[in-house]
């Protein structure tokens, strides 16, 4: 049996991409498999099962050296399994910048390619088998692109990703924008999240020169909710730099996704030269709003630079 799943703090997009990949190779191929994701959904994908009818995957804790896996949404080993090397690895379908350092026991049939979602990269590879896909299965590849596209507010959106969505939304009967409205108001409802899951809801390992950082990101439609809880969440970042060995500090980015802005906080000397030497910005406050900022993958992970010595 061949695990399918994405990256830890599993997005939308990962989930989905995970389940879309397991039904093509249970239902198109002589291969079986399952889907899973690390760790808890978010509000927008449990949205999207919900919507669809379609069953919550298992969380994976562990991998075996004897694993067969497919990993979808991501080719960076700090978002994966510390073994990850290890497993099985047969193939990787991925949207994001090649990261390096993740290694295979033997060839490995890789597809990467600069498009918005990876389950816009599946449809492409399984579109001669679209016409056989039931309709939650369109629904939940509808949903995966929108969400990482934010309904084409981000820059990452190409006329490919749009293209698709404008076809899947034609056969299924709905309104991209009313449906895309409906995935945000669910996305935006974290009242009941601790300030510490906030941080790790979406949030990515990246090396910054010779820092270790997370780069958390909070897609939102009520901005004003999550920053009137700053000072509890500042705490909370505190707290897991010192529980994360590995981790020298975190950037948290609230995107506004009607704004098409981002407020950054910049809580310490650190974040905040690096917030004025990567977005060319002067931060006199405890937060900074960039406009036009909404991609952590486009606009925000390539800008980072380290302050000058």
């Amino acid at each position: 049996m061949i695990k399918v799943f994405g990256h830890k703090s599993p997005d939308t997009d990962a989930t989905g991409s995970a389940i879309l990949w397991a039904w093509y190779l249970n239902t198109h191929t002589s291969h079986k498999a399952t889907p899973f994701v690390l760790g808890k959904l978010n509000k927008e994908t449990i949205f999207v099962l919900d919507k669809w009818n379609i069953p919550e995957p298992e969380s994976l804790d562990v991998v075996e050296e004897s694993d067969d896996v497919v990993i979808v949404d991501t080719n960076n080993p700090q978002e994966l399994f510390n073994n990850i090397s290890d497993v099985n690895i047969i193939k990787i379908i991925d949207h994001h910048r090649l990261e390096g350092g993740l290694s295979t026991k033997v060839p490995v049939d890789v597809t990467i390619r600069p498009l918005a979602s990876t389950s816009t990269i599946i449809y492409d590879l399984i579109e001669k088998n679209i016409e056989t896909m039931p309709e939650n299965m369109r629904g939940l590849m509808f949903s995966c692109i929108l969400s990482d596209t934010l309904a084409f507010r981000s820059p990452t959106t190409t006329p490919h990703d749009k293209d698709i969505v404008e076809k899947l939304a034609k056969k299924l009967g709905l309104d991209i924008q009313k449906y895309a409205n409906e995935m945000f108001a669910a996305k935006s409802d974290l009242s009941d999240f601790s300030d510490s899951r906030l941080v790790r809801l979406d949030s990515k390992k990246s090396v910054l020169g010779d820092k270790n950082i997370r780069v958390s990101v909070i897609e939102t439609t009520t901005p004003e909710t999550i920053l009137e809880r700053k000072e509890g969440i500042v705490e909370a970042i505190k707290k897991i730099i010192d529980e994360e060995s590995n981790i020298d500090d975190i950037l948290f980015f609230v995107i506004d996704i009607f704004k098409e802005e981002a407020t950054v906080l910049t809580y310490n000397q650190f974040t905040k030269k690096v917030v004025a030497n990567s977005f060319d910005v002067s931060v006199e406050s405890d937060t900074e709003v960039l406009p036009g900022i909404v991609s952590r993958k486009k606009q925000i992970l390539p800008s980072l630079k380290l302050p000058q010595a």
